[in-house]
Formats: C-alpha cells, structure tokens, sequence
C-alpha cells in the first residue's frame, strides 16, 4: 500500500477519534518498544484512560491487518510495534492532530 493511501486511512481513522484512544495508542508505539496488548491496556487504564481489553485487541489488530502500520512478533504473546517504514509518516500525522 502507497503512503498517500496510509496517510489517507490513517488521518480518516483519527478523525473518528473522539476521546483520543487511538491517537494515545500510535503515540505510544511510536517509541520504539513492543508491546502485548495487555501491556497496552494498563498503560492507557493507567493514563485514565477509560477503555477494554478486547477494544484495546481490535484495535491493534486493525492498525495491523487493514492498516498496515504495526507489525507484530509472534511468540509466547503477541508484541505489538511501529513498522519502521511508517514512522516518520505517522509521526507527522500525529503532529498535525
């Protein structure tokens, strides 16, 4: 997929971000880490964020497989990050939102 269609999806799908659960979840990807889902869910729980453990699936989960941004490692648990090719692209759309 084209950068101009990731760029397309990605600002459409923060758009529909009104409580700024899907920006805080790429914003934290971005650092460079891994993370399993569970590690996710008691981040964002622990920033007050107000959110589950299966929503916080399905969204990494779209971020993988319809978007293409986030890759995962397959091992004991999944391990969720940033492919290092989008980041410079998501970056500069989180800095605009």
């Amino acid at each position: 997929m084209e950068n101009g269609l990731i760029r397309e999806r990605l600002v459409k799908y923060l758009r529909k971000d009104k409580k700024g659960v899907r920006r805080e979840v790429l914003s934290l990807l971005l650092d460079g880490k891994t993370y399993t889902t569970l590690e996710v869910y008691k981040i964002l729980r622990a920033r007050g964020y107000n959110v589950n453990l299966r929503g916080i699936s399905a969204m990494l989960g779209l971020l993988n497989f319809r978007l293409g941004v986030v890759g995962v490692h397959v091992g004991e648990r999944r391990k969720y990050y940033v492919k290092a090719k989008y980041i410079d692209l998501l970056r500069d759309i989180l800095n605009t939102f």
